[in-house]
């Protein structure tokens, strides 16, 4: 724009996984200018195609496509002596090539659990959770801490408190709502600390080099308590979620 700022458009959606911060700093990184001046847009069919939010690949594909956009803008201002009379424009897109088909993508990690039970209530407390993850490039390392501790804290949910339960005569979910399905609150979560495993970018994955944090935070935390359940009570635990009458 000719006021110096920048607009970036992209049909994708945030579902709080903080697309629309990332994105803007994404841009800014690429064109050299403040994180101030970028504005993104999201969530509209009319603007460039983007996958769903989902399956841990927002990050990865977008970030690649505004980099392109970018990067193609700045060929263009480059082009025009940095001075436009109007604003300029430039898109960019991104697919997977056929060189990513040979190798395995995905973000990996480890999760350790440290609980306390109870013997006589059978009662467990996950009193530290630690998760080690190698995620590719982190593009905001605020953000990502906030959604891996949210998938650990999650795992908590998994391994000790969440049931469905079903009414088997009439087909009805009876733990329907917060009062009966039980997550973890504050008291349940004492030490959650992910870590990042610093990683050199990786050109195959994606352009950008980024991986999807959005489920791995939750994977191995219910294991990893099991685990941590069987070294204290040398009950092996097979079903979720582990609860009193199943260590007593």
């Amino acid at each position: 724009r000719l006021d110096g700022t920048v607009l970036v458009q992209s049909g994708a959606v945030d579902i709080g996984g903080g697309t629309y911060t990332v994105m803007a700093q994404v841009a800014a990184e690429t064109l050299g200018v403040p994180y101030e001046k970028v504005r993104f847009d999201l969530g509209d069919t009319e603007m460039p195609e983007a996958p769903r939010s989902g399956g841990s690949i927002t990050a990865a594909s977008v970030a690649s496509a505004v980099e392109a956009a970018c990067r193609a803008l700045r060929q263009k201002l480059d082009a025009m002596g940095g001075r436009p009379r109007q604003p300029v424009e430039a898109l960019g897109e991104v697919a997977p090539s056929e060189e990513r088909k040979k190798y395995a993508l995905h973000s990996f990690g480890a999760q350790f659990a440290e609980v306390e039970v109870d013997p006589d209530l059978g009662m467990v407390r996950v009193t530290r959770l630690v998760g080690a993850f190698a995620a590719g490039r982190i593009l905001n390392a605020t953000l990502a801490r906030s959604q891996f501790m949210g998938g650990m804290v999650w795992g908590i949910g998994m391994a000790l408190h969440e049931h469905s339960v079903y009414d088997e005569k009439l087909g009805r979910i009876m733990t329907r709502d917060l009062a009966d399905y039980h997550v973890p609150s504050h008291k349940d979560v004492v030490i959650v600390d992910p870590i990042f495993i610093p990683v050199e970018k990786d050109d195959i994955v994606d352009p950008a080099g980024v991986k999807g944090i959005g489920e791995i935070g939750i994977t191995g935390a219910a294991a990893a308590i099991a685990n941590a359940v069987f070294n204290a009570t040398g009950k092996r635990v097979r079903s979720l979620p582990i609860t009193p009458d199943k260590l007593l």
